[in-house]
């Protein structure tokens, strides 16, 4: 055919069941929210000759719409929004395995992902690419995930994924390979592994192989502008629905490559485009059901608590390690900062508050561990390189101060309730079950030396009604920042 087209080509990720919108910091306007996100796009859509709009993974998790309907009103509202093609995420994945497959079916989009296996068979679990054929031009879609998926997949023995960046890699070259016979004139690889693991990952790709752009998603990453790897355009959109990624190509057919592109970070707000009425009547027919079943306050708080970064010590995090600390009667409680779903709280806490802020419903597990264990511990999720954005961090109860030296990469001091930790005491651990799970990766402590000294004994079937159930008991309750974590240069 020859000669080029220009391409407009959107892109989301980690949405979160980020619905609506928010008044910017002060009052004033607007911003976010799927009825300005659809306005635009809407906006786009009936402006430009050929636009796409994808999604890297993550749309579901973060609201109290999206856990009360588990999954599937993100979906149905999803449907609406009307996505050409989406990338599996890895919180796809939290309401089980069997009910992914079942909101796979109630999407109106394909949701592409090329490296999640049955693993006896050698079935993708997923379809692995899509091809959108647009303006006589070919592009193809393929899809990656994080490992982080198999966090949530362990007791599934049948379901593997191959989680190295050269097997990902490798995953890739094989869906390009298999048509390099056809004429595909622009290749995507929609990510979810984080803005770092991508740049590796295009450090990998043979050039034969003929990606062009990646679209990721995972580590939240605001960009000024692309990255260029190996001749790979790497982009990311954040988080939620307060900005989109727009990217103004034009694609050569004879070369099957791009030879002009411009790439923004759209702010989403209410002087970009009219917002999709009909969209904010269809989210306030699911919202409706929640207010009436959540709307009611169940605590107050002294004033608003802040959870801002998971890599950190914050007052939120703070409140919540020390409710589980007193329901269970532990030495130490590891909650997992990225349960907290919320960057703040507060003052007055309804129960749609706490669901939004802390969704995933899991076992709580008390273990008995040496001191030599917990140093171990601490030294591994406080290590920098866990502190990226994409590593498993904690929060913990008052009892616990810990300082790590960055310098010299390892715990300056730990003590539990004012006595320094020494290797041959003992000390009483509460873990999420999801943690115990993957207590090698997140806490360098095999499952067998967890359960060294005595079994795990589980403290409560349920953390959320530990949590509601403290936050019922305890008005007027405060945190402030106290130096239970702190890192040293």
């Amino acid at each position: 055919m020859g000669g080029t087209r220009k391409f407009t080509i959107l892109h989301s990720n980690d949405m979160h069941g980020d619905f609506l919108a928010e008044q910017a910091a002060g009052g004033g306007e607007l911003i976010g929210g799927l009825p300005l996100l659809s306005g635009y796009i809407n906006k786009v859509r009936a402006e430009e000759e050929n636009v796409l709009y994808v999604i890297s993974g993550d749309m579901v998790q973060g609201s109290i719409i999206d856990s009360d309907f588990k999954g599937t009103s993100t979906m149905q509202i999803m449907n609406y929004l009307a996505p050409d093609v989406v990338a599996l995420g890895n919180h796809e994945v939290d309401y089980g395995l069997p009910h992914l497959l079942f909101l796979e079916k109630i999407a109106n989009f394909p949701i592409v992902n090329a490296n999640l296996y049955i693993k006896p068979f050698e079935k993708r679990m997923m379809r692995p690419y899509h091809i959108i054929k647009k303006a006589g031009f070919e592009i193809l879609f393929t899809g990656i995930l994080t490992e982080k998926v198999m966090d949530s997949l362990k007791m599934d023995e049948l379901i593997g994924t191959f989680v190295t960046l050269e097997e990902a890699g490798t995953e890739v070259g094989k869906i390009c390979d298999a048509f390099k016979n056809d004429d595909i004139d622009l290749t995507i690889l929609l990510t979810h592994i984080g803005f770092e693991s991508d740049k590796e990952l295009a450090a990998m790709l043979r050039p034969e192989w003929g990606v062009d752009v990646i679209i990721g998603g995972h580590s939240h990453t605001l960009l000024s502008e692309p990255a260029q790897v190996n001749g790979i355009l790497i982009v990311q959109a954040g988080t939620g629905t307060n900005q989109i990624g727009r990217f103004d190509i034009e694609v050569d057919d004879d070369t099957n490559s791009i030879v002009d592109w411009k790439w923004r970070l759209i702010p989403i707000d209410e002087h970009l485009a009219e917002p999709d009425l009909r969209m904010a009547e269809f989210i306030e027919s699911f919202k409706s059901v929640v207010d009436r079943k959540y709307g009611v306050v169940i605590s107050k708080f002294s004033q608003t608590l802040t959870h801002p970064l998971r890599e950190e010590e914050s007052t939120l995090g703070n409140l919540l390690a020390d409710a589980l600390a007193e329901g269970t009667q532990s030495d130490v409680v590891f909650l997992g900062a990225g349960s907290v779903r919320v960057k703040q709280m507060g003052p007055a806490v309804t129960l749609m508050d706490f669901m939004s802020c802390f969704p995933y419903d899991d076992s709580l597990t008390r273990f008995t561990v040496s001191g030599s264990a917990l140093r171990r511990a601490f030294n591994h999720w406080m290590r920098p390189e866990n502190r990226d954005g994409e590593g498993e961090c904690y929060q913990v109860n008052s009892g616990v101060r810990a300082v790590y030296s960055n310098s010299a990469r390892g715990l300056v001091s730990l003590t539990v309730n004012g006595v320094p930790v020494t290797d041959d005491a003992t000390y009483s651990l509460i873990l999420q079950g999801y943690h115990v799970q993957n207590s090698k990766p997140y806490l360098d402590l095999d499952p067998d030396e967890l359960a060294a000294i005595t079994p795990g004994r589980v403290a409560a079937t349920s953390a959320q009604t530990v949590l509601k159930e403290w936050l019922i008991a305890h008005q007027n309750v405060d945190r402030r920042i106290e130096g239970r974590l702190v890192y040293e240069r």
